[in-house]
């Protein structure tokens, strides 16, 4: 799928398809990468298609949407998912432990640190609620690291779409 197809997909569902795939994306689920689609409604905001603060709050609204729905998991279903991926892998128990040490020790900073890297920024969420962190305090430290994990890429695209445009055509 090119820019051209994304576009279309864009025009033809608008606000709701950025906020559809980045939800997929910070739940973990097979779609487009936030990756991509971040910068390219960046490069729509920079053509006028949609304000840059629309895409800002869409994208942090389905990050923290998606967040919460692992968070919830994590909370109320979390024991049972790692006592499963413990018997089909029981040689990452000491390693997942360790992280789960790592975020009660931490707590909301773990969690604001954790939004910033790839591949963990998805899935601190689970052991949040697993270790029962205070929902509000967890929010505050998502959002606030969603925001910037996707203000960097949204930024990227509005400042230097016309560059990859030009690339990608």
């Amino acid at each position: 799928m090119d820019i051209h197809e994304l576009t279309q997909y864009f025009l033809q569902y608008g606000a709701f398809f950025i906020y559809l795939i980045v939800l997929l994306e910070y739940m973990n689920l097979p779609g487009f990468p936030a990756g991509v689609i971040m910068p390219l409604s960046g490069i729509w905001a920079a053509q006028g298609e949609i304000s840059f603060p629309v895409v800002m709050i869409l994208t942090v609204a389905a990050g923290l949407t998606g967040s919460w729905l692992l968070y919830l998991l994590g909370r109320f279903g979390g024991n049972k998912l790692l006592g499963f991926y413990f018997r089909k892998f029981p040689k990452h128990r000491p390693v997942i432990e360790e992280k789960m040490d790592y975020l009660r020790e931490k707590g909301c900073a773990g969690v604001f640190v954790s939004k910033l890297l790839p591949m963990v920024r998805t899935l601190i969420s689970i052991p949040a609620g697993m270790v029962k962190m205070d929902f509000v305090r967890y929010t505050v430290s998502s959002a606030c690291g969603i925001f910037l994990w996707n203000l960097a890429f949204v930024g990227a695209g509005y400042f230097f779409g016309d560059a990859a445009i030009r690339f990608f055509t």
